[in-house]
Formats: C-alpha cells, structure tokens, sequence
C-alpha cells in the first residue's frame, strides 16, 4: 500500500481559483497575454513552470503558494463552517458598508447635473461667440 501524496494539478486549481473569482478564461487570457486556448492549456496542465504561474498568480491577484497549496475541501470547509441560514457569513470581520449607498448615489447625481450645466455653459458661449 503505497502512502505517496499525489502532487497537486497545477492548472486544476488555477482554473478552480479562476472560477471562484469569477474570471472567464478569456479575461485571464487577456491578462497574460495569450490565448483563450493556451489558458486552457495551461489549466489541462499538472504542471506549469515557475515563471508562468508567477504572473498567473499576478493575474489573479493571489500569491503563487495559494495556487500550490489551493484545496476544494478547505474552500468547502470554510463555507461550510461560516455560512449561516440567516444570510450572514460569520467571519468575525465586518463586511458591511461603511458609507451610506444612498448618499453615494445622490453624491453621483449631483456631479452629472453640474457636468449637464456646465455642458450647456460651454455650448452657450460657442453660439454666442465669445
């Protein structure tokens, strides 16, 4: 009975982590430079050599041992152990909004009527020749 640890598919958990983060392939693709189809390479890889999985890992705003060391069953763990029917992911940190959305939007509206204004200004004074 052999108790070897059987190395972790590279491009298995750049396309899990992709996936996660919600990027298409063609978005990661775009990043590095390449292909659609050579990101699917890549990802079809057990492997993938250091250099290339350094700006993957770039691409992906992670570390390059998070895609080494990535794991479903941790991933499923977490959710498991943070997720509560009530909605709330109970990670002891505050992911709620620090600012009034509400103010943000009116904030927005204000600023796209005085650019209307000052449109019209501009436009004004280009009829009137002056």
């Amino acid at each position: 009975m052999s108790t070897a640890i059987k190395p972790r598919h590279i491009g298995r958990n750049i396309s899990r982590i992709r996936e996660l983060k919600d990027m298409k392939q063609e978005a990661l693709a775009q990043a590095l430079g390449l292909s659609q189809q050579a990101v699917s390479n890549i990802e079809n890889s057990e492997t993938v050599d250091e250099q290339r999985l350094i700006e993957i890992a770039k691409a992906l705003d992670i570390s390059v041992e998070a895609i080494k060391n990535f794991s479903e069953e941790a991933v499923l763990n977490i959710i498991g152990n943070t997720y509560h029917d009530n909605g709330i992911v109970n990670t002891g940190l505050n992911y709620g909004c620090t600012f009034n959305p509400l103010d943000k939007v009116v904030e927005l509206y204000e600023r796209l009527v005085q650019a209307e204004k000052d449109k019209v200004e501009y436009l004004e004074k280009l009829l009137n020749g002056k």
